[in-house]
């Protein structure tokens, strides 16, 4: 199939490129033939290549669900394949199929030979991430109200249990309500450390780890120096963040190799307020104040 510049503007990805850049970016693509059930990837493998689909058909499974089917023109997980990450799921056609593609490390090269395609391109990358967000945050602005409706509604129901006449449905019904509030409360919504905003763990061995996800009631450390304590025995530790040290104690939860999970014991009031600021922080990295945007500019904790 012969790809026409005005083709590829009907994707996103290429909307803001002339007709120049795009005959440009299409000769540094190479063609791959596909066999009707022939694997383009697989879910867990580095994306390293920018897959442009110009005939057939790809089905996309996650697991053994098949999730979509993609036809021509079509981008085949396009964000994966530029930031390099491992694939989300697996690509397999359906029919015999071609696709164009390019490695990553050949289009950033190509990039740096042309950084007159290179800056439509990043661009045109800016606004699909930015869409992706906006979609993303009402999303999650949906489903946190849903928890908190639910979880006030499952309250209300646990109180009637306790004024009812007790029986053995009563108790099991109050226990899996019990179950379920305490499930839902927001110390055990973990937010993630990213190597933006370090956050480590001072041992009593003086060596540093990295934490991995953190919240008011939980730590998850990552492997490193030091040995990790035994499951089951108490622990302290001091929490390094770039504004303050915070010392904490608990239980260790849960360990895997020298990764573990501390469930934190309850902190004086100058180290929780430490604490949430941090967890502030860190969460601000998740919001993208969007020029325009047609949602609100971001949510509070």
């Amino acid at each position: 199939m012969t790809i026409q510049p005005a083709d590829l503007r009907a994707l996103p990805l290429f909307a803001a490129m002339s007709d120049a850049h795009l005959t440009s970016l299409l000769g540094a693509m190479e063609t791959r033939r596909l066999a009707e059930g022939e694997g383009l990837f697989e879910e867990n493998t580095l994306a390293d290549r920018l897959i442009l689909l110009t005939e057939g058909e790809i089905a996309v499974h996650q697991g053994l669900e098949e999730r979509f089917r993609l036809r021509p023109l079509a981008l085949v997980g396009e964000l994966g394949g530029l930031t390099g990450l491992k694939r989300s799921s697996t690509a397999l056609a359906t029919k015999p199929s071609e696709v164009l593609s390019i490695g990553i490390e050949a289009l950033l090269r190509y990039f740096e030979q042309h950084s007159d395609v290179a800056y439509p391109f990043y661009r045109s990358i800016l606004g699909i991430v930015s869409d992706k967000l906006v979609r993303d945050r009402r999303r999650m602005a949906e489903m946190r109200q849903n928890i908190i409706t639910t979880q006030k509604v499952m309250k209300t129901m646990r109180t009637a249990l306790l004024d009812a006449d007790d029986s053995p449905l009563h108790r099991l019904l109050f226990e899996e309500l019990d179950a379920l509030i305490e499930q839902n409360r927001k110390g055990h919504y973990l937010v993630d450390a990213p190597k933006a905003l370090g956050t480590r763990l001072r041992l009593d061995d003086g060596s540093l780890r990295d934490v991995e996800q953190l919240s008011n009631e939980w730590l998850h450390v990552c492997a490193g120096p030091g040995a990790a304590p035994a499951k089951g025995s108490e622990w302290s530790g001091v929490l390094v963040t770039p504004d303050a040290e915070i010392p904490i104690s608990g239980v260790i939860e849960e360990v895997n190799g020298e990764a573990f999970t501390v469930n934190l014991d309850t902190m004086i009031e100058e180290y929780t307020e430490g604490l949430e600021q941090h967890l502030t922080r860190l969460q601000m990295l998740d919001i993208v104040l969007l020029a325009g945007s047609r949602s609100g500019a971001g949510f509070t904790r």
